[in-house]
């Protein structure tokens, strides 16, 4: 997997024991055959684009830098449903 990446959200869910849904958009699944976490957002139903692959310690500072951002990445790797409720 590689930054910028649009998977499935099976794809992005894999080998994950925690996935949490941590900003309207913005998923967060730790993946624990490489001990990282997976930040992704949603784009629509079944595609996530993968944002960032982080240690736990950066998780959440991480997050924080990405909120402001999701809307428009969204629009930029092009939602194709009404996502009124993934967007801030």
């Amino acid at each position: 997997m590689r930054k910028g990446q649009i998977m499935t959200k099976e794809e992005f869910l894999r080998n994950s024991q925690y996935a949490k849904e941590e900003w309207e958009g913005l998923l967060v699944s730790a993946d624990t055959t490489k001990n990282h976490y997976k930040i992704g957002v949603q784009l629509d139903e079944n595609r996530i684009l993968l944002v960032d692959q982080v240690p736990d310690h950066e998780v959440h500072h991480r997050i924080t830098q990405l909120v402001p951002q999701i809307a428009e990445l969204q629009r930029q790797y092009g939602s194709h449903s009404d996502l009124q409720n993934y967007q801030s």
